[in-house]
């Protein structure tokens, strides 16, 4: 049987299950879920949910927001909506087995936003000998594919909002229209290269694409900048700021 850690999110604020092997929850999705612009009685949908950890950060911001999360693995489907329930989020968070890249009926309907951690590695790198893991990490040449999923299932006047690594960005953008984009770095420390970096997409929005400032994580001393300590532990939205 697969051992079961319990970690803490926002400061404990929310407690989250996964399973000790395989892709487990973070940084990412602690940014990821930070920077979704999402209002009250608005929907979210989740692409690649895995346990819980994105979608449940924003339904703990953002109340009464609706969440439906989708991801392949039946167990890390049963574990999100355990974790949903033991934080009191079972009637609006709610977590479906499904493919990202076929979507069942039910889930082809628009939503006010959509969020997305996809697998970040390409197929030239090493495979993790963990299935599990594998498919979280690796794409194996289908990142256009979520992509086209994220957009297609985002409404008129919603956002897309992804967070991949930075040196994938060109292939990112290649696969989002070319108005409405914005990209925010998060730089791991000052006058350090960006390893991560948020994309958002406002659909119909004819902007050019905005490259903004971004957010610098941690102090010279390893320290999470106020900033960054801000969200991390108090919920507080990423700032997307200005171009």
């Amino acid at each position: 049987m697969t051992e079961i850690t319990e970690d803490g999110f926002l400061d404990g604020r929310v407690r989250l299950r996964q399973f000790s092997r395989g892709f487990r929850s973070g940084l990412d999705a602690m940014m990821l879920a930070a920077s979704v612009p999402a209002g009250e009685r608005e929907t979210v949908l989740e692409l690649g949910s895995g346990a819980g950890a994105a979608s449940l950060c924003v339904a703990t911001r953002v109340p009464d927001c609706m969440i439906t999360g989708v991801d392949i693995h039946r167990e890390l489907v049963a574990l999100a909506n355990e974790n949903a329930c033991a934080n009191g989020m079972g009637s609006r968070a709610r977590f479906v087995q499904a493919d990202v890249l076929n979507l069942p009926t039910k889930l082809r309907t628009p939503f006010d936003h959509v969020l997305c951690n996809p697998p970040f590695h390409d197929s030239l790198g090493e495979t993790s000998p963990d299935e599990a893991r594998a498919q979280a990490l690796q794409d194996f040449g289908d990142l256009p594919g979520w992509l086209e999923t994220g957009v297609k299932r985002t409404a008129s006047g919603g956002t897309l909002t992804v967070i991949l690594r930075a040196d994938r960005l060109t292939e990112a953008l290649d696969g989002l229209p070319n108005h409405g984009v914005s990209v925010f770095p998060l730089w791991p420390k000052r006058d350090v290269p960006a390893k991560r970096v948020l994309i958002q997409l406002r659909r119909g929005k004819r902007a050019p694409l905005a490259l903004l400032s971004g957010l610098v994580l941690h102090e010279n001393d390893g320290r999470y900048t106020p900033e960054a300590d801000a969200i991390l532990r108090s919920g507080a939205p990423l700032p997307f700021g200005t171009p």
